[in-house]
């Protein structure tokens, strides 16, 4: 029953939409109250690349997509729209826009999280004085106090993949964006924002915690926007849209654009919505997403835990009181890598490559040196092969692939289990990559630890369909989502991870040695 009315003679079916606007892919699932899948779409991102370094969206490209495949998927489950009892909506993080409050007209693109346009200001800030003061004050107000509050500003440093700078690149570059500020006309949105405001024709500005806290322009200890930071860069603070809750009513669709209005019951950044959708309520609770990066993310319930290095703090959901807190690091080139390796042929389907790895005893000492995706750290950063011989194959080359990530996972576990002072609990993985069983048994061997994979890896779009679910009464608390996990696969330690020691051993001794190449 294509997109038509639903039976007259029976009740309309109760459904949430849950849509996942990621890097790579905007996708939409309707749920039922099992949360089992009933329809979905996928569309493709359509990056642009103006400039070389530069990564940007086309907001009316972006928003047609988004349209696309809430419609095609509500029509793929043969529903009506008036079937849907809430929305919900995840978003990749860090990826924004700005546009004239009165006009709705953006003053550029999207500028997405891997645009590098901030690099030479990252790097002058990074090297600058003021950046050295700035450590020394808040190193002894941390001393002083105690306070987590000030450690995090005591080791600051700025990256390419931050909002803060490339909004401060905005205003310094982009004219009518900074006459509109000073004129108080400015509004400054990540994805989910801009969403709203054209979901609602200009009614709703707002974002929720999770988005607002991936900027790293938000105060995820004081709860607001960092007024200091902005005063620093040159950033008006009239521009930031207000922060409300994640599982919250944000208002209803303007009935012009689905025909019917749909309520939208939840906003949330992706890997906090992965977070959400595996159910990992519990402090100490770990979440690890490889798609097109990989991200870990432990629960750390109301403490928010600032650490100098590998890990950031997050402020994960917010419902009613609840505020729960997260602790992330972050790996590139996972999905990055293994695409590339298949856009050069060295397979034809990524089903393939675990078994391609398992059909040989090593890789023979070829190395992987990730660097697909510009660090932040280090832009000039490439991707590199090392150790190769004459007798090395397309397997070896994959099986470095997929060891380069098992590595990676193994390094950050250890930086959490030594600097996050909570109990790990059970560590649940989700993302394309996550599909691969080579990666998960030799991750699973190399921290020691069962790694449980869910029936469904989309779970970003689950995520943001549960919250949208709570808000709207569709489904009752977390322990009932609790209920609805489907586990497909759980990943036991079958290797000592001695035996993998030669193989890290070398590889971590190539990683050492590339940025000097």
């Amino acid at each position: 029953m294509p997109c038509g009315q639903p039976d007259s003679g029976a009740a309309p079916a109760r459904y949430v939409l849950g849509v996942d606007v990621g890097s790579t892919v905007v996708k939409c699932h309707v749920y039922d109250r099992a949360a089992a899948v009933r329809g979905s779409s996928y569309r493709k991102v359509e990056s642009l690349y103006p400039r070389p370094g530069w990564v940007e969206l086309d907001p009316e490209v972006l928003w047609s997509q988004f349209i696309g495949v809430i419609r095609e998927a509500v029509q793929a489950a043969g529903l009506h729209m008036r079937q849907v009892a809430g929305l919900g909506i995840s978003t990749q993080r860090g990826t924004f826009i700005t546009w004239h409050k009165r006009t709705g007209k953006p003053f550029h693109n999207f500028i997405s999280w891997q645009d590098l346009r901030s690099a030479e200001l990252v790097n002058s800030w990074n090297k600058s004085l003021l950046l050295k003061v700035i450590h020394v004050i808040f190193t002894v107000l941390h001393f002083l106090t105690g306070n987590d509050r000030y450690l995090a500003p005591s080791f600051l440093t700025f990256s390419t993949h931050q909002t803060s700078m490339k909004l401060s690149w905005v205003f310094k570059n982009i004219h009518e964006a900074e006459e509109a500020a000073k004129k108080n006309n400015c509004c400054f949105g990540t994805v989910d924002t801009w969403l709203l405001y054209r979901l609602t024709k200009g009614s709703v500005y707002a974002t929720d915690y999770s988005n607002a806290s991936s900027t790293g322009i938000f105060e995820p200890f004081m709860k607001c926007w960092n007024p200091t930071l902005c005063d620093l860069l040159s950033i008006p603070m009239s521009i930031y849209p207000p922060v409300k809750d994640t599982s919250f009513n944000f208002g209803s669709t303007d009935s012009e654009v689905f025909g019917v209005p749909i309520p939208i019951m939840a906003v949330v950044a992706d890997q906090q919505s992965a977070m959400f959708g595996e159910c990992c309520f519990h402090p100490g609770d770990v979440k690890l997403t490889m798609g097109t990066g990989g991200f870990w993310n432990v629960n750390t319930g109301e403490h928010l835990f600032a650490s100098r290095g590998s890990l950031y703090p997050l402020i994960g959901w917010k419902i009613g009181e609840e505020v729960v807190y997260l602790t992330e690091g972050s790996i590139s080139d996972i999905g990055t890598a293994i695409k590339w390796a298949q856009d050069i042929e060295l397979f034809t389907n990524v089903n393939e490559t675990a078994e391609m790895a398992q059909s040989i005893a090593d890789s023979q000492g070829v190395c992987f040196i990730p660097g697909l995706q510009v660090s932040g750290d280090d832009p000039y950063l490439c991707a590199s092969f090392m150790g190769l011989k004459p007798s090395t194959n397309r397997n070896h080359l994959v099986r470095a692939i997929l060891e380069s990530v098992a590595f990676r996972n193994k390094l950050l576990y250890d930086i959490i289990v030594k600097k996050v002072h909570i109990p790990l609990r059970t560590i649940r993985a989700d993302g394309g990559v996550s599909n691969n069983s080579f990666v998960m048994q030799m991750t699973s061997d190399l921290i020691n630890k069962k790694i449980e994979k869910p029936a469904n890896v989309d779970m970003s779009s689950l995520g943001a369909a549960f919250l949208a679910g709570l808000a709207s009464g569709f489904w009752t608390d977390k322990e009932q989502l609790k209920k609805l996990r489907r586990i497909e696969a759980v990943f036991e330690p079958q290797k000592d991870s001695e035996e993998y020691r030669p193989a890290m051993d070398a590889w971590l001794q190539v990683m050492k040695q590339s940025p000097n190449w």
